[in-house]
Protein backbone atom coordinates (compact mmCIF):
# COMPACT_ATOMS: atom_id res chain seq x y z
CA UNK A 1 0.00 0.00 0.00
CA UNK A 2 1.26 3.78 -0.78
CA UNK A 3 0.98 5.08 2.65
CA UNK A 4 2.06 8.84 4.25
CA UNK A 5 4.55 8.89 6.53
CA UNK A 6 2.63 11.50 8.37
CA UNK A 7 -1.17 11.77 9.37
CA UNK A 8 -2.41 14.51 10.90
CA UNK A 9 -5.31 14.13 13.77
CA UNK A 10 -7.99 15.98 14.12
CA UNK A 11 -9.73 15.15 18.08
CA UNK A 12 -13.45 16.16 17.81
CA UNK A 13 -14.41 14.95 21.36
CA UNK A 14 -14.77 17.99 22.41
CA UNK A 15 -17.26 19.11 20.17
CA UNK A 16 -18.66 15.77 18.35
CA UNK A 17 -18.68 13.66 21.01
CA UNK A 18 -19.74 16.27 24.20
CA UNK A 19 -22.99 17.13 21.88
CA UNK A 20 -24.08 13.74 21.80
CA UNK A 21 -23.92 12.59 25.27
CA UNK A 22 -27.44 12.50 27.38
CA UNK A 23 -26.26 15.15 30.04
CA UNK A 24 -23.93 18.01 30.34
CA UNK A 25 -20.35 17.40 31.42
CA UNK A 26 -19.39 20.28 33.44
CA UNK A 27 -17.09 22.79 31.92
CA UNK A 28 -14.18 21.94 34.47
CA UNK A 29 -14.22 18.28 33.41
CA UNK A 30 -14.26 18.87 29.59
CA UNK A 31 -11.64 21.61 30.04
CA UNK A 32 -9.42 18.30 32.27
CA UNK A 33 -10.19 16.11 28.80
CA UNK A 34 -8.60 18.59 26.46
CA UNK A 35 -6.04 19.07 28.92
CA UNK A 36 -4.93 15.41 28.87
CA UNK A 37 -5.06 15.55 24.28
CA UNK A 38 -2.83 18.68 24.39
CA UNK A 39 -0.11 16.59 26.67
CA UNK A 40 -1.00 13.07 24.40
CA UNK A 41 0.23 15.37 21.79
CA UNK A 42 -3.03 16.59 19.92
CA UNK A 43 -2.16 19.74 18.51
CA UNK A 44 -5.81 20.12 16.75
CA UNK A 45 -9.11 20.18 18.56
CA UNK A 46 -12.40 20.84 17.34
CA UNK A 47 -12.82 22.01 20.92
CA UNK A 48 -16.86 23.09 20.75
CA UNK A 49 -19.91 24.64 19.09
CA UNK A 50 -21.22 27.96 18.75
CA UNK A 51 -25.45 26.82 18.60
CA UNK A 52 -28.04 27.46 20.32
CA UNK A 53 -27.87 26.50 23.50
CA UNK A 54 -31.86 25.20 23.22
CA UNK A 55 -30.67 22.91 20.42
CA UNK A 56 -27.42 21.34 21.93
CA UNK A 57 -27.83 22.33 25.64
CA UNK A 58 -24.46 20.25 25.92
CA UNK A 59 -22.56 23.05 24.64
CA UNK A 60 -24.30 25.62 26.10
CA UNK A 61 -20.80 26.66 27.84
CA UNK A 62 -18.79 27.35 24.64
CA UNK A 63 -18.28 31.04 25.56
CA UNK A 64 -16.66 30.04 28.99
CA UNK A 65 -14.65 26.61 27.64
CA UNK A 66 -13.21 28.65 25.54
CA UNK A 67 -11.87 31.46 27.98
CA UNK A 68 -9.99 28.74 29.77
CA UNK A 69 -8.49 26.28 27.09
CA UNK A 70 -5.32 26.01 27.03
CA UNK A 71 -3.80 28.05 24.16
CA UNK A 72 0.41 27.14 23.38
CA UNK A 73 1.16 24.32 20.91
CA UNK A 74 -2.60 23.95 19.98
CA UNK A 75 -5.48 25.34 17.01
CA UNK A 76 -8.84 25.60 18.67
CA UNK A 77 -11.59 25.28 15.95
CA UNK A 78 -15.23 25.92 17.02
CA UNK A 79 -18.30 24.47 14.93
CA UNK A 80 -20.71 27.21 13.32
CA UNK A 81 -24.23 27.14 11.64
CA UNK A 82 -24.62 30.63 10.75
CA UNK A 83 -23.22 33.95 10.78
CA UNK A 84 -24.18 34.33 14.34
CA UNK A 85 -22.06 31.67 15.00
CA UNK A 86 -19.21 33.52 13.33
CA UNK A 87 -19.43 36.47 15.25
CA UNK A 88 -18.98 34.20 18.55
CA UNK A 89 -16.30 32.50 17.70
CA UNK A 90 -14.53 35.39 16.47
CA UNK A 91 -15.25 36.97 20.41
CA UNK A 92 -14.08 33.46 21.51
CA UNK A 93 -10.70 33.61 19.84
CA UNK A 94 -10.80 30.43 17.94
CA UNK A 95 -7.91 29.80 15.73
CA UNK A 96 -10.70 28.37 13.14
CA UNK A 97 -14.09 28.16 12.24
CA UNK A 98 -15.62 25.05 11.20
CA UNK A 99 -18.91 26.24 8.54
CA UNK A 100 -21.36 22.94 8.92
CA UNK A 101 -23.48 22.76 5.65
CA UNK A 102 -25.02 19.51 4.58
CA UNK A 103 -25.18 17.68 1.49
CA UNK A 104 -29.41 17.00 1.60
CA UNK A 105 -32.00 19.57 2.25
CA UNK A 106 -33.21 17.14 4.58
CA UNK A 107 -30.49 16.65 6.95
CA UNK A 108 -29.71 20.63 6.61
CA UNK A 109 -32.99 21.30 7.73
CA UNK A 110 -33.28 19.06 10.30
CA UNK A 111 -29.94 19.68 11.96
CA UNK A 112 -29.54 23.81 11.67
CA UNK A 113 -33.32 24.76 10.51
CA UNK A 114 -32.98 25.97 7.28
CA UNK A 115 -32.64 25.03 3.45
CA UNK A 116 -29.24 24.60 1.85
CA UNK A 117 -29.74 27.96 -0.11
CA UNK A 118 -29.93 30.06 3.08
CA UNK A 119 -26.58 28.32 4.37
CA UNK A 120 -24.91 29.12 0.92
CA UNK A 121 -26.43 32.41 1.26
CA UNK A 122 -24.52 33.70 4.38
CA UNK A 123 -21.09 32.26 3.23
CA UNK A 124 -19.82 35.55 2.18
CA UNK A 125 -20.20 37.23 5.83
CA UNK A 126 -18.97 34.24 7.37
CA UNK A 127 -15.51 34.50 5.18
CA UNK A 128 -15.86 37.97 5.78
CA UNK A 129 -15.46 38.46 9.00
CA UNK A 130 -13.13 35.48 9.37
CA UNK A 131 -10.31 37.41 7.30
CA UNK A 132 -11.20 41.06 9.05
CA UNK A 133 -10.38 38.85 12.17
CA UNK A 134 -7.47 36.56 10.56
CA UNK A 135 -9.77 32.97 11.79
CA UNK A 136 -9.00 30.18 9.19
CA UNK A 137 -12.34 29.12 7.71
CA UNK A 138 -12.56 25.08 6.96
CA UNK A 139 -15.61 24.32 5.42
CA UNK A 140 -17.67 21.17 6.10
CA UNK A 141 -20.26 19.02 3.98
CA UNK A 142 -22.35 16.70 6.02
CA UNK A 143 -24.11 13.58 4.88
CA UNK A 144 -21.47 12.93 2.08
CA UNK A 145 -22.39 9.49 1.97
CA UNK A 146 -26.10 9.08 2.34
CA UNK A 147 -28.39 11.23 4.35
CA UNK A 148 -30.43 9.10 7.14
CA UNK A 149 -33.86 10.88 5.57
CA UNK A 150 -33.08 10.54 2.21
CA UNK A 151 -30.50 7.73 1.62
CA UNK A 152 -28.40 8.40 -0.97
CA UNK A 153 -26.88 11.98 -1.95
CA UNK A 154 -25.69 12.29 -5.76
CA UNK A 155 -21.88 13.36 -5.92
CA UNK A 156 -23.21 16.34 -7.38
CA UNK A 157 -24.87 17.72 -4.51
CA UNK A 158 -21.47 16.82 -2.49
CA UNK A 159 -19.74 18.76 -4.89
CA UNK A 160 -21.98 21.87 -4.89
CA UNK A 161 -21.39 22.60 -0.99
CA UNK A 162 -17.21 21.98 -1.59
CA UNK A 163 -16.94 24.02 -4.33
CA UNK A 164 -18.82 26.99 -3.02
CA UNK A 165 -16.17 26.58 0.14
CA UNK A 166 -13.53 26.39 -2.55
CA UNK A 167 -14.86 29.52 -4.62
CA UNK A 168 -13.82 31.90 -1.32
CA UNK A 169 -10.28 30.37 -0.89
CA UNK A 170 -11.51 28.04 2.45
CA UNK A 171 -8.28 26.98 4.43
CA UNK A 172 -9.80 23.32 4.59
CA UNK A 173 -12.71 21.70 4.30
CA UNK A 174 -13.89 18.40 5.91
CA UNK A 175 -15.87 15.60 4.11
CA UNK A 176 -18.03 14.26 6.77
CA UNK A 177 -19.73 10.61 6.55
CA UNK A 178 -21.99 11.21 9.34
CA UNK A 179 -24.70 8.22 9.12
CA UNK A 180 -21.51 5.71 8.51
CA UNK A 181 -22.62 4.63 5.18
CA UNK A 182 -19.68 4.99 3.67
CA UNK A 183 -17.60 2.30 2.26
CA UNK A 184 -14.40 2.40 0.71
CA UNK A 185 -14.58 2.16 -3.14
CA UNK A 186 -16.87 4.99 -2.26
CA UNK A 187 -14.35 6.76 -0.33
CA UNK A 188 -11.48 6.49 -2.30
CA UNK A 189 -13.46 7.68 -5.56
CA UNK A 190 -14.23 10.81 -3.28
CA UNK A 191 -10.67 11.55 -2.64
CA UNK A 192 -10.00 10.97 -5.68
CA UNK A 193 -12.54 13.33 -7.10
CA UNK A 194 -11.68 15.65 -4.60
CA UNK A 195 -7.98 15.93 -5.30
CA UNK A 196 -8.87 16.08 -8.51
CA UNK A 197 -10.94 19.16 -9.04
CA UNK A 198 -9.40 21.03 -5.87
CA UNK A 199 -5.92 19.75 -5.13
CA UNK A 200 -4.67 23.06 -3.09
CA UNK A 201 -7.07 22.57 -0.46
CA UNK A 202 -6.70 20.42 2.47
CA UNK A 203 -9.02 17.28 2.46
CA UNK A 204 -10.32 16.63 6.09
CA UNK A 205 -12.15 13.05 5.88
CA UNK A 206 -14.95 12.66 9.44
CA UNK A 207 -15.98 9.04 9.75
CA UNK A 208 -18.51 7.70 11.74
CA UNK A 209 -18.59 4.18 12.87
CA UNK A 210 -22.30 3.36 12.34
CA UNK A 211 -22.12 0.47 9.91
CA UNK A 212 -18.56 -1.02 11.26
CA UNK A 213 -16.66 0.26 8.09
CA UNK A 214 -14.91 3.44 9.64
CA UNK A 215 -11.35 2.12 10.40
CA UNK A 216 -11.77 0.45 6.57
CA UNK A 217 -12.02 3.93 5.22
CA UNK A 218 -9.78 5.82 7.10
CA UNK A 219 -7.18 3.61 5.48
CA UNK A 220 -8.77 2.99 1.88
CA UNK A 221 -8.64 7.04 2.41
CA UNK A 222 -4.44 7.40 3.47
CA UNK A 223 -3.89 4.78 0.02
CA UNK A 224 -5.60 7.15 -1.85
CA UNK A 225 -3.52 10.08 -0.77
CA UNK A 226 -5.28 11.94 2.26
CA UNK A 227 -3.68 12.43 5.64
CA UNK A 228 -5.78 14.43 7.87
CA UNK A 229 -8.58 12.90 9.87
CA UNK A 230 -11.33 13.61 12.15
CA UNK A 231 -11.21 11.02 15.35
CA UNK A 232 -12.62 11.13 19.36
CA UNK A 233 -11.03 10.17 22.12
CA UNK A 234 -12.64 6.85 23.27
CA UNK A 235 -14.90 6.95 20.44
CA UNK A 236 -17.73 8.76 21.52
CA UNK A 237 -19.48 11.23 19.26
CA UNK A 238 -22.92 11.28 16.70
CA UNK A 239 -25.35 13.68 15.30
CA UNK A 240 -28.38 13.95 17.60
CA UNK A 241 -30.37 13.84 14.02
CA UNK A 242 -28.93 10.58 12.68
CA UNK A 243 -31.02 7.88 14.14
CA UNK A 244 -28.60 5.15 15.83
CA UNK A 245 -25.84 7.11 15.48
CA UNK A 246 -22.67 5.70 16.34
CA UNK A 247 -19.56 7.40 17.40
CA UNK A 248 -16.39 8.08 15.93
CA UNK A 249 -13.17 6.42 15.15
CA UNK A 250 -11.21 6.19 18.79
CA UNK A 251 -8.32 8.50 18.37
CA UNK A 252 -6.48 5.85 20.40
CA UNK A 253 -7.54 3.02 17.89
CA UNK A 254 -5.86 5.13 15.07
CA UNK A 255 -2.90 5.97 16.69
CA UNK A 256 -2.52 2.36 17.86
CA UNK A 257 -2.73 1.14 14.13
CA UNK A 258 -0.88 3.85 12.51
CA UNK A 259 1.72 3.96 15.52
CA UNK A 260 2.39 0.34 14.08
CA UNK A 261 2.23 0.88 10.42
CA UNK A 262 5.48 3.36 10.63
CA UNK A 263 2.96 6.28 10.48
CA UNK A 264 4.13 9.41 12.22
CA UNK A 265 0.81 11.11 14.39
CA UNK A 266 2.77 13.18 17.12
CA UNK A 267 0.29 11.51 19.52
CA UNK A 268 1.96 9.45 22.19
CA UNK A 269 -0.14 6.04 22.51
CA UNK A 270 0.48 5.42 26.09
CA UNK A 271 -0.57 8.86 26.92
CA UNK A 272 -4.26 8.91 24.57
CA UNK A 273 -5.21 5.49 26.27
CA UNK A 274 -4.49 6.79 29.36
CA UNK A 275 -6.66 9.89 28.54
CA UNK A 276 -9.41 7.53 27.07
CA UNK A 277 -9.35 5.76 30.22
CA UNK A 278 -9.59 8.75 32.35
CA UNK A 279 -12.74 9.88 30.21
CA UNK A 280 -14.91 7.10 30.38
CA UNK A 281 -14.15 6.96 34.39
CA UNK A 282 -15.82 10.91 34.35
CA UNK A 283 -18.23 10.21 31.94
CA UNK A 284 -19.16 6.77 34.05
CA UNK A 285 -19.88 4.24 31.15
CA UNK A 286 -17.98 2.05 29.09
CA UNK A 287 -16.56 4.22 25.56
CA UNK A 288 -16.85 1.91 22.33
CA UNK A 289 -12.86 2.46 22.11
CA UNK A 290 -10.89 -1.04 21.60
CA UNK A 291 -7.18 0.18 22.46
CA UNK A 292 -7.85 1.82 25.69
CA UNK A 293 -9.36 -1.73 27.02
CA UNK A 294 -7.00 -3.61 25.38
CA UNK A 295 -3.72 -1.49 25.78
CA UNK A 296 -0.70 -1.41 23.07
CA UNK A 297 1.16 -4.56 21.62
CA UNK A 298 3.74 -4.59 24.17
CA UNK A 299 2.26 -7.54 27.01
CA UNK A 300 3.86 -5.28 30.15
CA UNK A 301 2.78 -2.20 29.11
CA UNK A 302 -1.01 -3.57 28.75
CA UNK A 303 -0.52 -5.08 31.87
CA UNK A 304 0.43 -2.01 33.25
CA UNK A 305 -2.13 0.78 31.58
CA UNK A 306 -5.17 -1.91 31.20
CA UNK A 307 -4.60 -4.29 33.63
CA UNK A 308 -4.55 -7.07 30.22
CA UNK A 309 -2.21 -9.90 31.15
CA UNK A 310 -2.74 -9.98 35.08
CA UNK A 311 -3.95 -13.24 35.71
CA UNK A 312 -0.93 -14.36 33.29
Amino acid sequence: MNLPSRITIREVAPRDGFQSLKDFIPTKQKLETIKDLVKAGVREIETTSFVSPKAVPQLADAAELMAKVPRKEVDHSVLIPNFKGAQNAVAAGADKMVVLISASESHNQANIRRSIADSLAELDPIFSIARENRVEVIGSAAVAFGCPYQGEVPEADVFRILDAYAARKVNAVIVADTTGMATPLRVERMVARFRERHPEIPLVLHFHNNRGTAMANLLTAAAAGATIFDTALGGIGGCPYVPQAAGNLPTEDVVCMLADMGIETGIDLLSIIQAARRLEEVLGYTLPGQVMKSGPRDPRLAAEICGIGDHL
